[in-house]
């Protein structure tokens, strides 16, 4: 189904693939995994041809799709046999609503009304997301945005779907529904599937064949009992290991508590809030008081209202009604009291160079420490890039970058909007004790997430939002950091972090 001989890609100077051959037969479902930056979402645009053909890039060597040279071949002709959902699908998304959306790529193929109607209802059926067939696309979460992309790919019926990080911003349901209409797909409709991921558990069980990438090559190809036993790749290239996921609901998984009792004055309130778009409120009625040196998780299905209360809490929307108040009594200031790294690294980048977009804030705020930026250049691997432009850089290098910038004004609480996109394992567990750290010397950290280890390993306190309102709070059950004390650390920290 797919060959590729000696496929080498260069960006300008940079050279992101080297030399690489494969062969991927019919019906194979292929795992490509590997740490951040390493060439994966490269080989997925010249597989689906967007390389050299829309993406100004330097391609040599040879690809065949379906026995086809797909270099011959123009776009709208590779796009009937390969499908691809991008790591940011809202980048693939236009249509005022989303059963148009879905539609869209099947009307192209100059398919009658019926069959149009017939594969649109399919595809939203299997991926979940009927309910949302009335709404515009730039209004749902991220999760349900992806859900969609998803989605109108599948209702093309390509030979080939590749799919980039599918699992980064979904919920347990929605993850579940959809490894299981692949797996049906694969079985009955001879689909061959491309999977790019971080997060192994949840492709573990319809891949059967991984291949793992390092520095734009193939490091180790083969099935997955014999790549998932060798330890030495886990610990080069910071690949979590696939174990079993939990699949049961937040509310399943919270062990009720009180908010924590302490003499500090809480840093962030919301009373009676109600927020939302067009007038149209979102979230409603949230109570929640974050104090200095929490780690907050907030978690709920797509849709809940989890990136729009951060918003909030950011001081970045503005409430429909109610309060909220930072320890000053005022309103929190934006990237000063607060910084929010969000779902798409690329709304927050403006600059030039890696070390321009880390710099910028402190210039701009007349605060600027160069052994504080050092630091955080080194905790977050951009050491060596900071000469390199942002939009060159992987997702999940953009995602560090904007990280980097958000610390650097030293904000009272940080906030972290799925920060898992685009991260391997060994950099996303390297930011994380960064994080602590900062934790540690009284920064609070409001994380929102999906991903349970990430969660149960860091977060205190839990939050689980549902259709907009709180509707528990608590801790994750069997976490070994799930409870407070009063910390003896120097003056600024305020909980202590019991690891197991």
């Amino acid at each position: 189904m797919i060959r590729l001989r000696n496929l080498s890609v260069n960006y300008g100077t940079i050279r992101a693939l080297k030399d690489i051959s494969l062969d991927i037969r019919e019906r194979e479902c292929v795992m490509v995994t590997g740490p951040s930056g390493c060439g994966k979402s490269t080989l997925a645009l010249a597989l689906c041809g967007l390389i050299p053909h829309s993406i100004p890039a330097q391609l040599e060597g040879q690809i065949e799709i379906d026995g086809m040279d797909s270099l011959t071949l123009s776009t709208p002709e590779i796009a009937q046999r390969v499908g691809i959902v991008f790591q940011r699908p809202a980048t693939q998304l236009f249509h005022l609503r989303v059963d148009q959306e879905v539609a869209f790529g099947v009307r192209n193929l100059g398919l009658s009304v019926d069959e149009v109607r017939e594969r649109t209802e399919w595809a939203l059926e299997v991926t979940g997301i009927q309910k949302l067939r009335d709404r515009r696309p730039d209004e749902i979460s991220g999760g349900q945005k992806q859900c969609v992309a998803i989605a109108a790919v599948l209702a093309m019926r390509p030979r080939v779907l590749i799919l980039d990080e599918p699992t980064s911003s979904l919920d347990v349901p929605n993850t579940r529904l959809v490894m299981e209409t692949l797996r049906t797909l694969q079985q009955q409709q001879a689909l061959t599937i491309i999977l790019i991921e971080h997060r192994l558990a949840e492709v573990f069980q319809i891949a059967s064949r991984v291949i793992v990438m390092d520095h734009g090559t193939v490091f180790a190809d083969g099935n997955p009992e014999s790549i998932f036993t060798e330890k030495e790749v886990f610990r080069q290239f910071g690949i979590r290991r696939p174990a079993l996921q939990t699949s049961l609901a937040w509310e399943d998984l919270v062990i009720p508590t009180d908010t924590p009792q302490t003499v500090e004055s809480p840093l962030l309130t919301l009373e009676g809030v109600s927020a939302g778009y067009h007038r149209q409120a979102v979230i409603q009625d949230i109570d929640l008081k974050l104090f200095p040196g929490d780690f907050v998780a907030l978690v709920g299905d797509n849709g809940a209202g989890k990136s729009t209360l951060g918003l909030v809490a950011a001081g970045l929307l503005k409430p429909l009604a109610g309060q909220v108040r930072f320890s000053h009594g005022k309103r929190p200031r934006p990237g000063l009291d607060v910084a929010m790294l969000f779902q798409n690294p690329e709304d927050q980048l403006l600059c030039d160079s890696v070390e321009d977009e880390v710099t910028f804030a402190p210039h701009n705020f007349g605060q600027s420490d160069p052994a504080l930026i050092e630091r955080i250049l080194q905790e977050t691997d951009l050491t060596v890039l900071r000469e390199r432009r942002p939009n060159l850089l992987s997702v999940g290098q953009q995602q560090r970058t904007t990280l980097a910038a958000c610390l650097t004004v030293t904000p009272r609480l940080l906030i972290l909007d799925e920060p898992t996109l685009g991260q391997d394992w060994g950099h996303l567990q390297r930011m994380m004790n960064y994080l602590v750290e900062l934790n540690r010397q009284g920064i609070a950290i409001l994380l929102i997430s999906h991903d349970y280890k990430l969660i149960h390993r860091f977060a205190r306190r839990l939050i689980v939002m549902k259709e907009g309102r709180i509707l528990q709070r608590g801790r994750v059950e069997g976490s070994s950091v799930g409870h407070y004390s009063l910390s003896e650390q120097p003056e600024g920290a305020i909980y202590e972090i019991n690891h197991a």
